[in-house]
């Protein structure tokens, strides 16, 4: 492990970068003990989370800028925009693009929130450590139960997605039960690697193969005769809905999905945990989002625009038989991404959880080998029965983003920027203290009512897609891609 020696040289230096203002006389000290080259390079590095990080062990703290980039938006750019465009054919275009903007703008500033407040507390690891923070040893509890069944039921939901890929592309070869078994062997496989940064790779694998794929369908439905859901032959009529009136329960169902394809917050403690340098965060979430912007708006609209009432869900399942085997074949390294990320991170935080405070956290022991393939295999176990036992894809989203997303991606940044700022409203009466002591109440409302509401749409989908003709079973044999 090497230490920038750049970094910590310059005009940068002053008294406030040592641990405290009695360690050096002046700033000039303090840069000619920091600028000792030689003993830098073999200096161990601390941590408030992972303790000392030297070669004995995995380096927690390597994931450099551009990594951060791109592990942060595999972390938001997966399952969720698949099911934007009928997201909009049920809410209609216009609110649903308007609701689009406004869950992306919410879930901005939770990410900003996020990224500032684990600067601001070092120490915090996970979400559960804020719930700590927020609510003693009771919230801790809550909020690790929350992060832990949100980020394997999204493992969960991508394991589903594979085996769709795997049906498409083989046109249904074998009994779908057993593509998600494969799926859950593969992601365990791959999310046994240890640390973010050496996991970065697949996240600019994921990033590209579901950029191309998406790009493949909205070219492929433009082109093409009619949409694969549509008539094989004969005349169709294409029906493009600018105001829908959805049931209350589908509208709430509609805003869960919109949340989830949002709902990377959660494991951005983990990705800034292990950054480099975590002050450039505020760069890579504004990356980030800017490239959700473009890819959703685009997808969602052209997508919805060509196929109209035919839309499918994933959305991948919209182009013709060709395109969607190509599309399918394409996507699938994403999908995988996506599970052995979400697979990762809450095994990464069970991990901590048990070892934190002992050698065994950095060091490779046995028991640190131990403890880390139990996790990541308990993890893996349980999103392989997620993905089985609830085999409807916009219902499952839905589920996810509305029951776990509204707590973790909405409800909590706001109650994060309580903890910090509440105690100046006594204080501070400028215009911008009050205007974001009333957003962060928003946010807050908005995390609690989508809570509600959007978990009993979400369950009602569900509900009726267990209902439908064909629709899939726990555990089932049948094709879940629609291609035969």
């Amino acid at each position: 492990m090497s230490i920038n020696k750049d970094s910590i040289k310059g005009d940068r230096i002053a008294m406030s970068d040592a641990p405290t203002k009695g360690d050096y006389e002046d700033a000039n000290d303090a840069r000619a003990y920091l600028a000792d080259a030689d003993e830098l390079e073999a200096a161990v590095q601390g941590d408030a989370v992972f303790g000392e990080i030297n070669e004995e062990g995995p380096n927690y703290k390597n994931v450099s800028l551009l990594g951060t980039v791109m592990l942060m938006i595999k972390a938001q750019i997966g399952l969720g925009v698949l099911s934007i465009p009928s997201v909009f054919q049920a809410l209609g275009i216009v609110p649903g693009l308007l609701l689009l903007l406004f869950v992306g703008n919410l879930s901005h500033w939770a990410g900003y929130t996020i990224g500032k407040f684990k600067l601001r507390h070092p120490e915090v690891y996970s979400v559960p450590d804020v719930g700590y923070m927020l609510a003693g040893p009771i919230g801790r509890e809550f909020m690790a139960v929350s992060y832990w069944l949100f980020m394997t039921c999204i493992a969960g939901s991508g394991m589903l997605g594979i085996s769709i890929a795997l049906n498409a592309i083989s046109s249904h070869g074998t009994c779908t039960a057993a593509f998600v078994a494969i799926a859950a062997i593969i992601v365990f496989a791959v999310s046994s690697i240890q640390t973010l940064e050496k996991l970065s790779w697949i996240s600019w694998v994921g990033v590209f193969a579901i950029t191309i794929s998406l790009l493949i369908v909205t070219v492929g439905v433009g082109i093409q005769d009619r949409p694969a859901a549509a008539p094989a032959t004969g005349d169709w009529m294409k029906e493009v809905v600018i105001f829908g009136q959805p049931s209350f329960a589908t509208a709430m169902s509609c805003v869960g999905s919109l949340l989830f394809a949002f709902a990377g917050m959660p494991s951005y403690f983990a990705v800034v945990a292990e950054m480099r340098d975590p002050r450039q965060f505020p760069i890579a979430l504004f990356i980030t989002q800017m490239f959700m912007y473009a890819l959703y708006l685009a997808v969602g609209i052209v997508v919805y625009y060509y196929c109209g009432q035919y839309v499918a869900s994933p959305a991948l399942g919209s182009a013709g038989p060709l395109l969607k085997k190509i599309a399918y074949g394409i996507v699938l390294p994403a999908l995988i991404a996506s599970s052995v990320l979400y697979t990762h991170m809450p095994a990464k935080y069970l991990f901590v959880r048990m070892l934190r405070g002992t050698d065994d956290l950095s060091k490779n022991t046995k028991k640190h080998y131990i403890v880390w393939f139990s996790c990541v295999a308990a993890c893996t176990l349980f999103s392989y029965v997620i993905a089985s036992a609830i085999p409807v894809f916009g219902g499952l989203v839905g589920l996810i983003g509305a029951l776990l997303g509204s707590i973790l991606c909405l409800s909590m940044e706001s109650g994060m920027w309580f903890y910090d700022f509440f105690s100046l409203r006594k204080t501070d009466k400028s215009l911008r203290y009050r205007a974001l002591f009333a957003w962060a109440a928003i946010v807050g409302f908005c995390g609690i009512f989508i809570c509600g509401a959007g978990t009993y749409g979400a369950v009602m989908d569900i509900k009726l897609g267990y209902d439908a003709n064909g629709g899939t079973t726990p555990w089932s044999c049948a094709d879940n891609s629609g291609t035969v």
